[in-house]
């Protein structure tokens, strides 16, 4: 992507920062910075703040307000630095944050192309105090993602809705493509995902990675993931949440279900990747449906992060209790 477009839509968005909009309670900064980035987009209620770094195009962090960290996993190998061709070489993990990719994997395989992962994205801020984050067109796919991030005013909420629209044919076209999130977090106590008591996996998860039995545990229709130090593992499921908990946070993510779709990886909708040292971080990826997407149609996926403090109760309490919201 030609950076003077960038520039030119920063230098926009930085006269619009600080305007109000009459019933709205959210605010936006603009050019801030954050771990050595200048163009940190700030979109903040008094309650939490999401950071957006649109040169590296991510969600960096989502934290409360006057915290200097959040749950999502920022690699400090990368900090500040410009988007390099292959962001997964430079270093494993890429950036860290919060970004979509095209599922199913099975199409491109790796690394995540173009557009989806090493493009930095421009930025507008809507009069509702939202902000969008805009990709260019991938060569390969055809399809330019769109990034809307908003804050409940009264509560510690962020919702993001990723759509992808196809523009044109692409040089790569799936048969049929699903918004995939994924959310890179830091190595948390525990993380905890439903089983839905008519789903579809009755060991809990996908059996297709096979099952981390050291690792994993299932009680009561919730499945709980630790993070293997020495291997990698992933569990799914057709779950509508996912719960990460940290040692002072928990972090809650949800996304709507279509009931009778057709999802990704056999049919899941909620998964779980573990990475082991000496890079430990953690995902938690979300799917949308399975559709065939032609020139002119978009498909849209909701994502809502919700952020509780933690105190001393234990971890699979935390988990209930966050779900129980």
């Amino acid at each position: 992507m030609n950076p003077a477009p960038l520039v030119a839509v920063i230098a926009v968005a930085a006269v619009l920062s600080g305007c109000a909009t009459p019933g709205v309670r959210t605010t936006v900064r603009t050019l801030e910075r954050h771990r050595g980035w200048n163009d940190a987009v700030v979109i903040a209620n008094g309650q939490v703040e999401a950071v957006l770094v649109p040169s590296v195009g991510r969600l960096m962090q989502f934290r409360f307000v006057g915290s200097p960290d959040g749950p999502l996993w920022e690699n400090g190998k990368l900090a500040g630095q410009p988007m390099p061709p292959k962001p997964w070489e430079a270093s494993h993990g890429s950036y860290g944050g919060d970004k979509t990719w095209p599922a199913p994997q099975s199409v491109w395989n790796w690394p995540p192309p173009d557009v989806f992962d090493a493009t930095p994205l421009a930025f507008h801020v809507q009069g509702d105090g939202s902000v969008v984050l805009v990709s260019p067109v991938s060569p390969r796919f055809g399809i330019r993602t769109e990034r809307r991030f908003s804050l409940l005013a009264d509560a510690p909420v962020l919702r993001v809705v990723t759509t992808y629209e196809r523009v044109t044919s692409g040089a790569e076209v799936p048969a049929e493509v699903s918004v995939w999130v994924i959310t890179q977090a830091k190595d948390p106590v525990a993380m905890f995902i439903p089983v839905p008591a008519s789903g579809r996996f009755p060991a809990g998860t996908s059996e297709q990675w096979g099952i981390p039995k050291d690792d994993m545990t299932v009680r009561d229709g919730l499945l709980r993931l630790t993070r293997d130090r020495k291997d990698s593992h992933k569990v799914g499921n057709d779950a509508g949440s996912m719960v990460w908990v940290g040692d002072r946070e928990v972090l809650r993510i949800d996304i709507g279900l279509e009931p009778g779709a057709t999802y990704p990886d056999g049919g899941c909708s909620a998964e779980i990747y573990t990475n082991p040292d000496p890079t430990p971080y953690v995902e938690l990826e979300t799917l949308g449906p399975l559709r065939a997407l032609r020139p002119g149609q978009r498909l849209s996926a909701t994502n809502t992060y919700t952020l509780f403090h933690r105190d001393s109760e234990a971890p699979e309490a935390a988990a209930r209790r966050a779900l129980a919201r």
